[in-house]
């Protein structure tokens, strides 16, 4: 697990959160069907390949349940697995561990649906030095999951929050007047410690934006031929990232611009959900 971005404590509250929200004043069905003194031992199937993603996660949810629920983990975070691989071992007793089952579940799918299709968009660029990137298109309350799935899933990270960097879009370069304008107002005030991003349309803002000292330049919604004069007129003077229209059948050719860096929504707000399944022995 990575300690940097999911640290237990901060997970632990959410999964808190998650089974209070699921289990309400109780499981009416298990806890009228089992005993306390029921146990069992289940185990955690994949019906699909996929990227193992939340496995620490998915343990987690139990202990915090019940800590005399045991789970046994066969594959590590980052391992691809095919159909019908058993991932994790669960044994405690049945209250616990068919009450928590969902929870655990929900978590899991999320992360590894992330982590796979992240890993195709990352591996669909392969012979080229750029990284995919995620974006803030996240779900409200999930976003150190999926960023943390994101990672596992061998993309990097863009800005956590907004306060982790500047980026200058159209609506702020329209209040500012300028491009340059609006740069010269950020210094003004910023950090030292804080990157300037700025997002450019076209070849004109482009050269404004490297005018202006920014640090990265986005290329937003470009054709391939605008995005390989925009790189070579940047020269390294900034971090050059593509944003708009990112499919995985496009990277390919946007990774072949040059750009340093390519983000997109897609590993994220469009990656599937992996299908798992809690099977009792």
């Amino acid at each position: 697990m990575n300690q940097k971005l999911l640290h237990n404590f901060i997970v632990e509250e959410h999964i808190k959160n998650s089974l209070k929200e699921d289990i309400g004043f109780g499981d009416v069905t298990t806890d009228f069907l089992y005993k306390d003194e029921d146990y069992i031992t289940a185990v955690l199937n994949t019906r699909e390949a996929a990227v193992v993603c939340g496995i620490e996660v998915f343990r987690q949810v139990f202990s915090v349940l019940s800590d005399k629920v045991s789970v046994k983990t066969f594959f590590s975070d980052g391992d691809f697995v095919d159909k019908n691989t058993s991932l994790a071992e669960v044994s405690g007793p049945a209250r616990a561990v068919l009450t928590g089952e969902r929870t655990a579940l929900n978590y899991m799918q999320r992360m590894c649906g992330i982590a796979t299709q992240t890993r195709r968009f990352q591996k669909a660029i392969e012979p080229y030095e750029a990284r995919v990137t995620d974006t803030r298109k996240n779900t409200p309350g999930f976003r150190m999951f999926e960023k943390y799935s994101v990672m596992i899933g061998g993309a990097r990270l863009h800005r956590f929050n907004l306060c982790d960097c500047v980026m200058i879009k159209d609506n702020h370069i329209k209040h500012a007047g300028s491009i340059s304008k609006a740069v010269e107002i950020i210094k003004l005030n910023l950090s030292h410690a804080h990157k300037i991003e700025v997002e450019c349309d076209t070849y004109e803002q482009v050269k404004e934006a490297v005018s202006a000292g920014c640090d990265i330049i986005m290329l937003d919604n470009m054709t391939v031929d605008e995005m390989k004069k925009c790189v070579q007129y940047i020269d390294h003077k900034a971090i050059v990232e593509a944003s708009g229209n990112v499919k995985i059948n496009t990277i390919n050719d946007i990774a072949a611009t040059g750009v340093d860096v390519i983000s997109t929504s897609a590993i994220v707000a469009q990656a599937p959900v992996i299908d798992l399944g809690l099977d009792i022995l």
